[in-house]
């Protein structure tokens, strides 16, 4: 007979215990406990442990001994081929009231432990999702971002000239609770956005949509970030839910802007990083004090500012921004067109390559790009390959992950982060907006497997393939952009096939041609240094053979090359070392060959 105070709605709830496999069930109760939390009810027939660890309280061993005493808790036949060294178990004769689930944890494992986090239904989720908010940090920080809602620029036309943040919730139904519990909003995401979003995207709103509605309070800053700059508020209303255009706005918090925004390259470096993690709503309350620290005085935002954005309407087409003269002072770039032909490749091919020898600045111009043509850093992903990443660590599959109570290890399906960034590309009204992924030493994986049945997808952006575990129907966005790039100078990568080439636009960078050639020079002479470095380098290139080790000139664009003896100390430590492997067992003394000395004589 189920118990007649069982908290409705609510799943049965268990820990599974390391080394056997034991297990305790159990689920909540209506009626609270002395902590202030639902009571919780420990199931006849449940295992627990016999040990007690130290740091065990000293009410919860009291409990267990009374339990023992009574017959509550009697010791577990056991089990056939039981290893010696598993640890003694009990077996509860009788359901357990217990004063929280906490409470309940600590009987079942021994030793103090959450509730909340241990107790899981049997697909994984923890008990927190299904109770409200209970004791955070009384002052927390959130980003949440509104710059691109649907095609709409929130942050300029609604949030700095009303005084308010909001989060889209277009298919959700009236929310009776203030505090809904997470459990309540994955049923309401789960049947509201069914055939609207994807498995990823949906476990992503439930955790913006309680995090927007349950775990934000009134005091906590709030920021959002639009045209490369960062603005900041305070909170100053609860969640309400209201009716908006489209449903782009119709949960609201109201908040009191700062008068000023701070530029994004001017904020601190592990601000930047946090700014960089590619969800609507962020929590920031790890750098507040970085926050703190920039100052700026509440009060709205200058009419005439915000008359001034609220005229530039938002592009609605698929495009990439034209190059400016800035962004090719900023490269070194001596010829625009150069950088014009990459972003007419990016708009036919939607790959590309770098390829050079190593110093050339493959991955800094990738980077660079895709952030002056995506809008910024927080449409750009990076990722490494190397010769064990595979497709489940690109795209997505089933991961090992561990319960930090029990140490019980599940496989999950999990996102990569292709997937990921694909997921963000193609929210609903996103399309217009370019989005990049990075692939550093694109050929130091073996491709094919990485990329499996993407490759079909790359050149055929207007298809679906159906995916390997999730069995999803999924189209590679056309505004998802890939740059890779490949170092020539690793002959121990096999050449990329044939079916990547065909994909791929590939560009050379080499110290031989420009705009490489030239750069350092341009450098040099930009920060007022003498021209000698990007002479010697000059000479040392046209004394190599094989274009495919000749150096790039950034191993000398680095500030330690100009302080006293830095420029014979790179040479030594950096440059040489390359060309002694590239000679191996060719009996040339490189020293002599390519050295400061030799190069300077014959300069001279």
């Amino acid at each position: 007979m189920p118990h007649p105070d069982r908290l409705p709605g609510t799943p049965e709830f268990r820990i599974k215990l390391p080394q056997d496999g034991a297990e305790a069930r159990g689920y909540l109760l209506t009626p609270f406990g002395g902590n202030g939390t639902n009571k919780f009810l420990l199931r006849e027939g449940s295992l627990v442990t016999a040990e007690e660890w130290p740091g065990l309280g000293r009410h919860a061993r009291r409990f267990r001994a009374e339990l023992r005493a009574e017959g509550a808790l009697v010791d577990a036949p056991a089990a056939p081929g039981r290893l010696q060294d598993v640890p003694a178990r009990w077996v509860v004769t009788r359901d357990i009231e217990c004063n929280s689930s906490s409470a309940a944890a600590a009987l079942v494992c021994g030793y103090d432990a959450s509730g909340p986090e241990s107790w899981r239904t049997d697909e994984g989720h923890p008990l927190s999702d299904y109770q409200s908010t209970g004791w955070r940090p009384p002052h927390k920080a959130w980003l949440v971002r509104g710059s691109n809602v649907s095609g709409h620029n929130l942050v300029r036309q609604l949030w700095l000239a009303e005084g308010l943040v909001s989060l889209s919730g277009a298919h959700l139904p009236p929310l009776e609770e203030s505090d809904p519990t997470k459990s309540a909003l994955r049923r309401f995401v789960e049947e509201g956005y069914e055939g609207a979003a994807s498995y990823h995207q949906k476990q992503g709103l439930v955790d913006e949509l309680h995090a927007f509605l349950t775990q934000m309070r009134v005091g906590d800053t709030v920021a959002t970030y639009d045209d490369d700059r960062l603005y900041l508020g305070r909170i100053t209303g609860d969640a309400v839910q209201t009716t908006s255009p489209g449903g782009l706005s119709n949960l609201r918090r109201s908040v009191t802007w700062r008068t000023d925004g701070h530029a994004y390259d001017e904020l601190p470096g592990e601000l930047r990083q946090k700014l960089s993690v590619q969800h609507d709503v962020v929590d920031l309350t790890g750098v507040l004090d970085a926050l703190d620290g920039l100052g700026g005085e509440a009060g709205g935002t200058d009419e005439a500012e915000v008359a001034e954005t609220l005229e530039r309407p938002a592009p609605k087409e698929l495009t990439l921004p034209e190059v400016s003269d800035a962004l090719a002072g900023e490269l070194l770039v001596h010829d625009r067109v150069w950088l014009e032909e990459l972003r007419e490749l990016l708009l036919d091919e939607k790959q590309l390559v770098f390829y050079g020898p190593p110093g050339t600045g493959k991955t800094y111009l990738a980077m660079k790009l895709a952030e002056y043509f995506g809008g910024g850093p927080e449409q750009v992903k990076i990722v490494q390959f190397h010769p064990s990443y595979a497709y489940e660590d690109f795209f997505e599959g089933f991961r090992p992950v561990e319960d930090p109570e029990t140490r019980e290890v599940a496989f999950r399906l999990t996102a990569g982060p292709l997937r990921e960034l694909a997921d963000l590309a193609s929210r609903e009204g996103n399309r217009h907006v370019p989005h990049f992924l990075i692939i550093d030493e694109i050929n130091r994986a073996n491709l094919a497997k990485v990329f499996g049945e993407l490759y079909f997808l790359l050149e055929y952006r207007d298809r679906s393939v159906r995916l390997t575990y999730s069995g999803d129907d999924f189209p590679l966005p056309p505004n998802l952009f890939v740059i890779g790039t490949m170092n020539t100078a690793d002959r121990s990568i096999a050449l990329v096939d044939a079916a990547m080439r065909r994909r791929f636009a590939f560009v050379e960078l080499s110290p031989r041609t420009e705009p490489t050639s030239g750069l350092l020079g341009r450098w040099l002479e930009r920060d007022g240094r003498d021209a000698e470095p990007a002479r010697l380098l000059d000479a040392l290139n046209s004394r190599i053979d094989d274009s495919d080790f000749a150096i790039g000139p950034s191993y000398l664009m680095k500030p330690g090359v100009y302080r006293d003896g830095g420029l014979e100390r790179t040479w030594r430590t950096k440059i040489l070392p390359l060309l002694e492997e590239h000679h191996y067992g060719e009996g040339i003394d490189v020293a002599a060959r390519y050295g400061l000395d030799s190069l300077r004589e014959r300069s001279a």
